[in-house]
């Protein structure tokens, strides 16, 4: 019988929010997370004691809980939760309303009325609006309803489960009262102090394997030396040259010693920041006693002379010299990133299902008797985009794995196992003689480096550090510690996450301030004047666009060819790769949306990314047309045959949609264009709709762009051109 062990490696992780010398934290994240994945997923566990899981929690996060758990550090958003609601200046009102529906509205704001009601009060987009003002239209009782909210909607199926008075306290909904604040953040801290002790309980039973990663979350191989970088991308511009391997065995060092001190053994794994390796990092973990690390597979697909997915991938693999030698798992990215940003949007059991014939596939493609396919992922932010927040998607699947082989392939045993227990049974076969040096991201370090805002925060980081070494040797024990802490602490990737172009947030200039304080900490332990440099933000403050309307009209041969320059100029575009957030998923299977339209005819032309398409089967495209009295969707394939042919669906509001009628004005060669009449599509001159591209593969959504909103557009007129010539 065939064994396949599906290990499961939740990594969970927020940077080091806390400035030591003021004694504060300004994001609420590890808070929030508290109540909802780091208690859910451990909650999750224990009901499923046949799935045994690793858990990677990193030590940045876990000081922070110990800090919170303590009350020796409170952040900002707490601080202004805690404030009755009465006693609220008019700038702590304009906080609230700023920084206290910063959740995701579809699945933790819509959800509860009195959350949705006081977001639609305050209005989608406040960049801009004066916010005082708009605060005094707020009631007091509206505030303490906001504060309440802000904290309880963060609390997930676990706690709920755990706390009946949660629940309750969601019922009631509006018309709180501060004795029901100070209870829900009683229940918080409740669970933050259980955390630790919960993860270790479970550890202890040898139900969960608990890992690390390197303390404050630091890249290694571009600490032990930024010239790495170029390894993978010859081209990359780099900064001034810093070279710390100590700091980079000391950021190893002191994770191994917290979380030995708080679970009571050292770990046997690493996930290393970002997935991020090199082969200087060896004999830095073998010195720490690690016998595994984990990277993606792409790092494996360029170690390899010759890369066959299925043959390769779904084993460890040693690296090192002999008698210095760790273990190596490669994650399976293609199931990793379906749970991380696939799954959520379908219904649980066809993400199931899913999960299934992805495994049952393995099983069957890939050689040898014993089959191991790590699947590694953010175990915090995915849970955000479930409705559930995850809980029937992973309930069914856990309970689909605890029933063993009789629900799977015949012939196949399939265990859900802890990697080093996975190790143990499956042990290297094969050596790497080359490991390659890149991360889970691209296989390389252009996220961190190259880009000008990363560039200067290095070369910041390197000066600091060079002052720091200059008088290190005068400075008292106890100034000396400080003010190289603050100094790993600024080591940290998740400042250069934020910066350059890569991905976006509304508080990148947040980022950018915390990684500056933590550099200015450093001279100010060592007794030093921080220099004036620091004081000057990093990043530009930008703006992105996920769409734009078309501002002309449009006349487009269908022919699959770009004619010429201007047959496409004037039209709406869609960003189909748009800045993201904390999370990272591969690049996106479009390179280019377009759409526009005649007076007669709606357009679209998709750009595929041929490469990310190659091997891919069963895709379709889904332009989708909504109105306030119907809903279309124009499908066809992205895979196989060139399309000659494109459906169109309708379906009244509530009502499932049904085939319409077929149309062959769709050419693919070297783009994919199609032409749709509006009149099929019963849409009329003046008439608002909203537009959005969806891409489906075996019936299960895996892109929709945007992201979040369709596009309203507007059906034009005889005054079109005209009125956008205006404009």
């Amino acid at each position: 019988m065939k064994t396949v062990r599906i290990c499961f490696l939740w990594h969970m992780h927020q940077p080091y929010y806390t400035d030591p010398v003021a004694g504060s934290a300004s994001m609420p994240w590890v808070r929030l997370h508290a109540t909802k994945a780091y208690f859910d997923m451990a909650w999750l566990a224990e009901r499923f004691p046949t799935v045994r899981a690793t858990f990677n929690l990193t030590p940045s996060l876990l000081i922070q809980l110990k800090e919170l758990a303590a009350g020796s550090v409170q952040d900002l958003f707490l601080e202004h939760t805690k404030r009755p609601a009465a006693e609220l200046t008019t700038a702590e009102r304009a906080f609230l309303l700023r920084h206290f529906f910063a959740a995701n509205w579809s699945t933790m704001v819509r959800p509860y009325p009195r959350f949705h009601e006081l977001l639609v009060k305050r209005g989608a987009d406040v960049k801009g609006e004066d916010l005082e003002r708009l605060a005094r239209q707020f009631t007091t009782q509206e505030l303490l309803d906001l504060q309440i909210w802000h904290n309880l909607a963060w609390f997930g199926y676990g706690m709920v489960a755990r706390y009946p008075r949660v629940k309750a306290l969601r019922v009631k909904d509006r018309g709180f009262t501060e004795e029901d604040k100070r209870e829900v953040l009683a229940l918080q801290h409740q669970a933050i102090t259980e955390i630790i002790p919960y993860y270790r309980r479970l550890a202890e039973a040898g139900q969960i394997e608990l890992t690390t990663s390197p303390f404050y979350h630091p890249i290694l191989p571009l600490l032990i030396d930024t010239d790495i970088a170029r390894r993978p991308r010859p081209e990359t511009p780099l900064p001034q040259r810093l070279q710390a391997p100590a700091d980079a065995e000391a950021q190893i060092q002191k994770a191994v010693a917290l979380h030995t001190e708080l679970f009571g053994t050292p770990p046997l794994g690493l996930w290393p920041s970002e997935g991020s390796v090199c082969p200087e990092m060896v004999p830095i973990l073998r010195r720490a006693g690690f016998r595994w690390m984990a990277t993606d597979e792409d790092v494996l697909a360029h170690s390899l002379n010759g890369w066959h997915r299925e043959a390769a991938l779904y084993q460890p693999y040693a690296v090192g010299i002999p008698g210095d030698r760790i273990a190596v798992f490669f994650r399976d990215r293609k199931i990793s990133d379906a749970v991380g940003f696939v799954y959520s949007k379908n219904a649980a059991e066809a993400a199931i299902e899913d999960f299934v014939r992805r495994i049952h596939g393995i099983a069957q493609q890939a050689p040898g008797d014993h089959l191991l396919i790590p699947i590694i992922l953010d175990g915090e932010n995915p849970w955000e985009h479930y409705h559930d927040g995850g809980e029937q998607f992973l309930s069914g699947l856990y309970g689909r794995i605890a029933e063993g082989s009789t629900r799977w392939s015949d012939g196949v045993q399939v265990i859900a196992d802890t990697i080093s227990h996975a190790l143990d049974n499956v042990p290297p076969a094969a050596t790497l003689e080359h490991l390659h040096s890149g991360s889970w991201i691209n296989a390389d370090f252009k996220i961190w480096l190259g880009h000008p805002e990363d560039n200067r925060a290095w070369d910041l980081l390197r000066e600091t550090r060079a002052r720091l070494v200059e008088v290190t040797g005068p400075l008292p024990s106890d100034h000396t510690r400080g003010a190289w802490e603050e100094l790993y602490a600024a080591e940290g990737s998740d400042w250069w996450w934020w910066f350059g172009d890569d991905f976006e947030t509304d508080y990148r200039e947040e980022f950018d301030r915390l990684f500056r304080v933590h550099l200015r900490n450093v001279f100010t332990r060592a007794g030093m004047p921080a220099p004036e440099f620091l004081n000057e933000p990093l990043v530009r403050v930008r703006e992105p666009h996920l769409a734009r309307k078309p501002i002309g009209l449009l006349l487009p041969t269908i022919d699959g060819l770009v004619s010429d320059f201007f047959e496409w100029r004037g039209a709406g575009t869609i960003n189909p790769a748009p800045p993201l957030g904390a999370m990272w998923k591969a690049h996106p299977l479009l390179t280019y949306i377009g759409f526009g339209f005649s007076m007669d005819a709606l357009f679209l032309r998709l750009d595929p990314d041929e490469e990310m398409l190659a091997g891919q089967t069963n895709m379709e495209a889904e332009l989708h047309l909504e109105t306030a009295e119907a809903a279309h969707k124009l499908v066809f394939s992205l895979t196989g045959p060139e399309p000659s042919v494109f459906r169109l669906y309708s379906a009244s509001p509530g009502q499932t949609f049904s085939e319409i009628n077929r149309y062959h004005t769709i050419c693919r060669r070297k783009v994919i264009e199609l032409a749709a009449p509006f009149k099929d599509l019963h849409l009329q001159a003046g008439q608002e709709f909203k537009l959005s591209v969806v891409v489906t593969q075996n019936g299960l959504e895996v892109e929709r762009y945007p992201r979040h909103h369709p596009v309203t557009l507007t059906v034009p007129d005889r005054d079109f051109e005209a009125h956008m010539w205006k404009v």
